[in-house]
């Protein structure tokens, strides 16, 4: 039994994912944990902050183990799934045009709803 002010076993899991797609492999590894975390019935909340919002450049092919988010990232829409982006990383940022070219439903996360986010969510998995 949680204890009091504690997370229902039923909150959602977060992920968090502020690492560059262009420079490192773990945003990869955390949109792919993201979907086995769905795939197993729970309920997930993939958040992305700063540089992580570029998992969703239509440049993001070209960054480390791109192919492999493209991939991820269509199962992911074809399951519903919708993605937080921090306000300010919303659009293209100044990188481009072609922002989202996968088509995942996106909202706006800011800092308010971000605390809230981590203070009533089961796990919460950092990258």
């Amino acid at each position: 039994m949680p204890s009091a002010g504690a997370p229902s076993p039923d909150a959602p899991v977060l992920v968090l994912i502020s690492v560059d797609p262009e420079t490192s492999h773990r945003a990869n590894e955390a949109i792919r944990i993201a979907l086995g975390i769905i795939a197993g019935e729970n309920d997930v909340i993939v958040a992305l902050l700063g540089p992580g919002a570029k998992v969703l450049d239509a440049e993001v092919e070209d960054y480390v183990d791109g192919e492999d988010i493209l991939k991820h990232l269509g199962t992911l829409r074809k399951l519903g799934q919708a993605f937080l982006v921090q306000r300010e990383a919303i659009g293209d940022g100044g990188r481009g045009g072609g922002w989202n070219p996968v088509g995942v439903d996106v909202a706006p996360l800011d800092g308010a709803r971000l605390a809230t986010l981590v203070s009533s969510s089961r796990r919460i998995l950092v990258f």
